[in-house]
């Protein structure tokens, strides 16, 4: 009955179990999170092997062997997108003409959350007034930074595809 259990807890973390490329450059972590020791840093469009996932964060291991933790939206999984197997881009020209779509899926905005998990999701007006009262205004804002004589700093938007 044990095994069973943890066969049954281990499956999530199987199931993200592959190759991946590391989207954006980013540092990998000893622990699953911001303030952990960085072991190594992983340049942009580094493979490594999903192993884990525990929140946000996947334990990959590197192509030189390294064991750490990245941010989950920092890694591309292989199959994500990529054209089926055997499929060139004519076939798939094809596809969008015969049928409308490219028979691939896009989704976004939804991670962590499994589809029962979606579909039984309802509003929740109190938690939503609880959360709007944690906001700051503009000139608590200020305040605050002035009081720990932040300095205001002009930041480009990201370029495409950065």
């Amino acid at each position: 009955m044990r095994a069973a259990l943890a066969l049954f807890l281990l499956l999530p973390g199987l199931a993200l179990a592959g190759p991946a490329t590391v989207v954006r450059q980013t540092e990998m972590r000893r622990e699953p999170a911001f303030d952990s020791v960085a072991l190594a840093r992983l340049a942009q469009g580094a493979k490594v092997e999903a192993m884990e996932r525990r929140g946000g964060w996947t334990r990959v291991k590197s192509e030189a062997g390294e064991e750490g933790w990245v941010r989950m939206l920092l890694l591309r999984h292989e199959g994500g997108g990529a054209a089926k197997q055997g499929e060139s881009g004519v076939v798939a020209a094809i596809n969008v003409a015969r049928t409308g779509t490219s028979g691939r899926q896009v989704t976004t905005g939804v991670r962590g959350l499994d589809a029962e998990q979606l579909a039984n999701a309802k509003p929740n007006a109190a938690e939503l007034k609880k959360l709007q009262g944690y906001a700051a205004s503009r000139d608590a804002a200020a305040r605050f930074a002035g009081a720990g004589e932040l300095q205001a700093q002009s930041v480009a938007y990201p370029k495409e595809g950065e």
